[in-house]
């Protein structure tokens, strides 16, 4: 099979891209680096001539109230070209939870994504992922000083990014699910008990301040970024660390 791999050379997308072309499709990945824009268009229509699946791995550049305007034009840009060209899977990523948390701009928007593409013309697959154990020094990061690292006790179950992007190539491969597959890391923690891990791993002697009112994902109320049922990825948060 043929997939063009929107956002093909980030984190998610260059695994992803590598491992179709391990299983003998013809994987091609497509960036603004490439020359394809997905909010102008330019070479959209290119990028999606011939391929039989057409995966969605771009990102907003912020996380703040620009986010849905960037998802609903890119989604509606590959969407026109992917139905032009006679794509007959398109497949996105996603996050779990995002309709369980309108607080956040960014979240809202992930939910107006899957919305647009559930409405769409095509055959299609969302997969929601827990958050990426890659972006855990981001999440630290935002609320840190010299000394402390504040974070709230949000319950999160954190996924290797190489295990997201197994679960999307299978699913770009397989017939599309016209829903959605959750996908999640296998054990589940606070996020200050995430943190307290993580730096005594690296040696950081900085403390970990539990705040409920700290960084982005204090807003998110109970375990809605968690999920027990989910598929869950094989590797623990510790050795992905090692």
């Amino acid at each position: 099979m043929r997939f063009a791999i929107i956002g093909g050379t980030g984190l998610i997308g260059s695994q992803v891209v590598k491992n179709l072309n391990a299983a003998g499709h013809e994987a091609i990945p497509h960036s603004q680096s490439t020359g394809v824009d997905v909010i102008s268009g330019q070479g959209l229509d290119e990028a999606v001539t011939g391929a039989d699946v057409v995966v969605n791995l771009t990102n907003s550049p912020t996380f703040d109230e620009a986010s849905p305007a960037f998802f609903q034009t890119s989604m509606d840009n590959l969407l026109a070209a992917a139905h032009k060209g006679g794509v007959g899977h398109f497949v996105f990523l996603s996050i779990v939870g995002t309709d369980q948390v309108p607080e956040l701009d960014y979240y809202r928007a992930k939910a107006l994504q899957e919305q647009i593409l559930a409405a769409g013309p095509i055959p299609y697959s969302i997969v929601r992922a827990t958050q990426f154990m890659e972006f855990m020094d981001a999440a630290m990061s935002w609320t840190a000083d010299a000394d402390t690292v504040r974070l709230p006790a949000t319950p999160i179950q954190p996924i290797a990014a190489k295990d997201v992007a197994n679960a999307v190539a299978e699913v770009a491969a397989g017939t599309p699910l016209n829903g959605i597959r959750n996908i999640a890391g296998p054990e589940i923690f606070s996020l200050d008990e995430l943190g307290r891990i993580t730096l005594s791993h690296k040696g950081d002697h900085r403390t970990v301040v539990t705040d409920p009112t700290a960084g982005m994902f204090a807003v998110v109320k109970g375990d809605v970024l968690t999920d027990n049922n989910a598929r869950l990825a094989p590797t623990r948060y510790t050795d992905w660390l090692s």
